[in-house]
């Protein structure tokens, strides 16, 4: 627990006196009310002040995912009130939330705290229950509690929340108070409108680019073009003197311009002369990365093995029909709508730090390793996030807005260019896949193997730890990350790669799945679906290609092969018949595929023409299975956005290298999918009572199999590399 008293806490959230406040530790575990005592109360969620105010500190960020606003849904459900009446603050940095990090990703935002945050409305509800039954002399079980009123079922007397706010925060809370039960839901499962619709849609949501403050600069740093290059020597007379210019200075990561604001730096930054060197990056280019990749798995004497069942090699040799397929995919870039940014406003004893970033206490500790201040000093404000996709896991930009303000001394706000961004990203590796399977005389699918290789993520989480370590930890935090990497296969795994691989649902007697790391230099990170963006096209075109070599319909084919998957087979005869399977438009043709992330499954069928050498993707029904839809609307958006999203990626998403060097650079050469190109989408959720599960990536995996499946059907081509290109 933090330090800060409930006096603190209160003072600086501006709820005044008289506030009920409850915290539940993002674990579910149960919390102490809080009586007038000095109480540490940084884990609060839940706040109901005297003048009925009702707040709520969410520690997941915001990024267009939907989860203030489901966050709300919850705990209004549980308190009875519209979620437009509960107010949204972004919860500080403390070690309450973290899980193991208070971090936003992995599509858990709703799987992690469904349970929890139901709890503390509950309890909030039962306190306020009890305190008005004692104000008012009569059993709790004589009062009622909705819409913002409690009150006395017998004498029709009543009183709001916040008159009763003092009195409830009082009280012990219940431990295990009785939740809604889902035949009374008023809000979950329902659409209504984002409680974030009417500031972003009237442009007052604040954004990280948005903030300003006195005295506020701008900077902008020239970063070493070479991933792995280094600076020689750099000129700065000419940018020195150009109007607003206050200081140019070298940091870490390269050349750091701070002017008056955004343009008068940039502009600047042009003038510099600059020599770099390409260092280890000199060579690695498209072509050696491609050529490593393969290599990498030819000469791999043991793969790390993620499954193993049977004796896949004897099945594979004993087969009616062998059918054996390799995969490539590329590099990817976020290319979030936003560009990385960060505010430093160092401060007496401390400094704010205003981000948007899905890693708000990785922010507090690069800012404060820089800066040389305690964790407690720095005080991150999370702003909203134009797109995360797992880019602003990493902390690179706060560490760069650190050192500025280190340097400066000033209030600092550090801006990135699209082309910094496309050049300093943490790529979505890429990978190289080896798969063959064997059918019986029947078409039945008697052994599955898959190969792979991709770089391992653990090194660049590593680097960037040590970057912001003191500097004596730097090569212990590098090497201990890199044992870790070596002697803990089984936790590695899905960071190189292997989800929804090893876990594919095809059911065969005999399965093998390994993989093996390799990396030419290039940083890379998570990326929206992480190992299933990969794995997603590769076993899904395979499970198409092994339909096609059986003479089966490819629907067909898999429900055959999904006998011990109910979700899976649901959401599948959905798909078929919602998507009028076999059915298509005229002049058009039909890809299915199904997968499952992030505890959710996800079927799509695609609907696509062929016209010359383009591809035309003209409609995609979309059937997902996540649980309980707390807000039906914002899943329907949420497979939209990663149905875009991941057809962008299938179309034209690659970035290639020369000498460690990006190549894009903007969105001239970034293609992204264009409005008119856009399909119409339909989406169809399942009727489920399960908890919910992940939203905000599950849509992304099936697009790109399901349109390759669809030209294949077209073309008899068989397009196995992303991005899908017929020339």
């Amino acid at each position: 627990m933090s330090g800060l008293t409930r006096r603190a806490f209160l003072r600086a959230s501006g709820l005044g006196a008289g506030a009920l406040v409850l915290g539940c530790r993002s674990s579910g575990s149960w919390c102490a009310g809080l009586d007038g005592s000095e109480t540490a109360v940084f884990d609060a969620w839940l706040a109901i002040t005297s003048d009925d105010r009702i707040l709520l500190h969410v520690d997941k960020v915001e990024m267009g995912q939907g989860t203030h606003t489901a966050y709300a849904t919850l705990i209004a459900e549980e308190l009875r009130i519209t979620p437009q009446r509960i107010e949204i603050r972004s919860a500080p940095v403390d070690d309450a939330f973290s899980n193991p990090m208070q971090m936003t990703g992995g599509s858990d935002s709703m799987r992690g705290s469904w349970e929890p945050l139901r709890l503390t409305g509950a309890r909030a509800r039962e306190m306020l229950r009890s305190a008005a039954a004692e104000r008012f002399g009569v059993e709790a079980t004589e009062i009622e509690v909705d819409d913002g009123f409690v009150r006395n079922s017998a004498s029709g007397e009543r009183l709001s929340y916040g008159a009763l706010a003092a009195s409830a925060a009082g009280l012990r809370p219940p431990r295990n108070p009785k939740l809604t039960p889902p035949d009374r839901f008023r809000f979950i499962g329902t659409s209504f409108p984002r409680v974030d619709a009417l500031a972003k849609s009237t442009g007052t949501a604040q954004y990280g680019m948005d903030v300003t403050a006195p005295g506020l600069l701008t900077a902008v740093v020239v970063h070493c073009p070479h991933v792995r290059g280094t600076l020689r020597s750099f000129d700065a007379t000419a940018a020195s003197s150009q109007p607003g210019v206050v200081s140019v200075i070298e940091i870490p990561s390269g050349i750091a311009v701070v002017a008056s604001g955004y343009w008068p730096a940039r502009t600047a930054a042009k003038k510099l002369v600059v020599v770099w060197d390409a260092g280890e990056s000199a060579g690695v280019d498209s072509a050696s990365i491609r050529a490593g990749l393969t290599n990498a798995l030819d000469d791999a004497i043991a793969l790390h093995s993620a499954r193993d069942d049977g004796d896949t090699d004897r099945a594979l040799a004993d087969a009616a029909l062998r059918i054996e397929a390799e995969y490539r995919l590329p590099y990817l870039a976020h290319a979030t709508m936003e560009p990385m940014n960060c505010t430093v406003i160092p401060r007496e004893g401390g400094c704010d730090v205003h981000a948007g970033t899905q890693t708000p206490d990785g922010v507090q500790d690069a800012v404060a390793a820089v800066l040389g201040l305690s964790r407690k000093d720095v005080v991150v404000h999370t702003a909203f996030l134009g797109g995360g996709f797992g880019r602003r896991a990493f902390t690179d930009m706060a560490t760069e807005a650190a050192w500025i303000a280190r340097e400066t001394g000033a209030p600092v706000k550090l801006v990135w260019s699209r082309e910094d961004d496309m050049a300093r990203d943490y790529y979505r590796p890429p990978s190289f896949h080896r798969l063959a399977g064997g059918l019986d005389a029947d078409g039945k699918l008697t052994a599955w193997q898959h190969k792979l290789v991709c770089p391992s993520l653990i090194p660049y989480f590593a680097e960037a730890a040590g970057t912001v370590a003191p500097q004596w930890m730097r090569g212990l935090v590098n090497t201990v990350a890199g044992s870790l990497s070596r002697a803990l296969p089984g936790w590695i795994g899905p960071i190189l790669g292997i989800e929804g691989a090893a876990d594919q649902p095809y059911e065969a007697a005999n399965v093998s799945v390994g993989s093996i790391a390799w990396d030419p230099g290039i940083p890379v990170g998570i990326w929206r679906s992480v190992g299933h963006s990969h794995n997603g096209f590769v076993v899904e075109s395979f499970v198409d290609e092994l339909a096609r070599a059986a003479g089966a319909d490819p629907a067909a084919f898999r429900r055959q092969h999904l006998a011990g998957h109910p979700r899976h087979l649901a959401v599948l005869d959905l798909l078929v018949d919602r998507g009028r399977w076999g059915k298509p438009a005229p002049g058009r043709h039909q890809g299915i595929a199904i997968h499952e992330a992030f505890g959710s499954v996800a079927g799509q069928i695609a609907e696509v023409s062929i016209e010359g050498d383009e591809i035309r993707v003209h409609h995609v029904t979309c059937v997902i299975d996540c649980g309980l839809a707390v807000n039906p609307d914002i899943v329907e958006a949420q497979m939209e956005g990663g149905i875009l999203f991941g057809l962008t990626a299938a179309l034209y998403g690659e970035v290639n290298f020369k000498d460690g060097a990006a190549i894009e650079s903007n969105f001239h050469d970034h293609r992204m999918l264009r409005l008119a190109e856009a399909p119409a989408i339909d989406v169809i959720i399942v009727s489920s009572s399960a908890s919910p599960s992940g939203v905000g990536e599950p849509g992304t995996p099936p697009i790109a199999p399901a349109v390759a499946n669809a030209v294949f059907d077209a073309t008899g081509i068989r397009l196995r590399e992303l991005p899908l290109r017929l020339a």
